[in-house]
C-alpha cells in the first residue's frame, strides 16, 4: 500500500509515493500536471491513501480523481496534524509552512526546529521542542528578488540566477548576481544567528530549488532535505489514516 503526496507550489507540482515503512519510492516535477499523469502513477502504484497540499490554484480533475480513487485528504487550516499550531491567522498560513514543520519532526522529534524552505518565497518557521509551531517569516526568493529589480528600475536588466557569485562584481549584471545572492545568504546567514542566540541547540532544516546554494553560503552547521515538504505531508496523511481508521 503506498501514499501519494502532491504539493502544488507557485511554478510545479512535486509528486511523492511513500511506501508504508515511510520510505520515499518515487518522486518527480511536473509542469504542467495532466489527468494522464495522475492516471499513469495510479496504473503504476498500488495508491491506498492521498494527500494535497497547494499553495496556488489548480486543476479541478485532481480533486474528483483522488476523490474518487483513494481516502483523500486536501491540506487546509481545519485538518488534524499531529502538532499544535499557534498560528495568530491559520486560515492564511501556507500549506508547505505547516508541511515543512511536520517534516521536521519527523527528523528530529525532541528538538527544537528552524525549517528554512528557500523556493519562490524563502520562508522561514519554527516549531519548539514540544511540537508546538510558533510561526516565522516570509521573505522574496532569489527570483523575485531578480526580477523587482528589473521591474521597478527603468534601466537595471533582468539577470538570470547564478549557480555562484562574486562578493565584489565587476559589472552592472555581476554586481546585481552579488547584491541579490550574496545579499540573501547573508540575510539568511542573520536570522539562523538570531535563533541560535535564543535556542542553541536548535536544528535547521533547508530545503526548497535554491537550497544548494545556500548550503554552501551558510556558516551554520545545517541539514539539507530536498524532500522536507513532501515528507511532512506524508506524515500528516499517515496521521488522518489512522484517525479515519479508529
Amino acid at each position: 500500500m503506498m501514499n501519494l503526496c502532491l504539493d502544488i507550489g507557485n511554478t510545479r507540482l512535486k509528486v511523492a509515493i511513500f511506501n508504508e515503512n515511510e520510505e520515499l519510492v518515487y518522486r518527480s516535477v511536473f509542469a504542467p500536471f495532466t489527468k494522464n499523469n495522475l492516471e499513469q502513477i495510479f496504473a503504476d502504484h498500488h495508491i491506498q491513501n492521498a494527500i494535497l497540499s497547494s499553495v496556488a490554484n489548480h486543476e479541478a480533475f485532481i480533486n474528483t480523481f483522488l476523490e474518487k480513487r483513494a481516502f483523500f485528504v486536501q491540506l487546509t487550516h481545519k485538518t488534524p496534524i499531529p502538532i499544535t499550531n499557534t498560528y495568530a491567522t491559520p486560515k492564511t498560513l501556507g500549506r508547505d509552512r505547516l508541511a515543512v514543520v511536520v517534516g521536521g519532526k519527523v527528523l528530529f522529534p525532541a528538538a527544537d526546529i528552524l525549517a528554512i524552505d528557500a523556493g519562490t518565497c524563502i520562508t522561514y518557521d519554527f516549531i519548539d521542542q514540544k511540537n508546538v509551531y510558533h510561526g516565522g517569516s516570509i521573505s522574496p526568493g532569489l527570483q523575485m528578488r531578480f526580477r523587482a529589480l528589473q521591474h521597478f528600475t527603468d534601466k537595471l536588466p533582468l539577470v538570470k540566477k547564478a549557480t555562484t557569485s562574486e562578493l565584489i562584481g565587476k559589472t552592472t549584471e555581476t554586481a546585481i548576481t552579488s547584491g541579490v545572492m550574496q545579499g540573501t545568504a547573508a540575510e539568511m546567514n542573520g536570522i539562523i544567528e538570531k535563533y541560535q542566540q535564543k535556542y542553541p541547540k536548535i536544528k535547521v532544516l533547508l530545503t526548497g530549488g535554491d537550497a544548494n546554494f545556500f548550503e554552501t553560503n551558510i556558516k551554520s552547521k545545517i541539514f539539507v532535505r530536498p524532500n522536507l515538504v513532501l515528507e511532512g505531508l506524508n506524515k500528516i496523511l499517515n496521521y488522518n489514516a489512522t484517525i479515519q481508521k479508529q
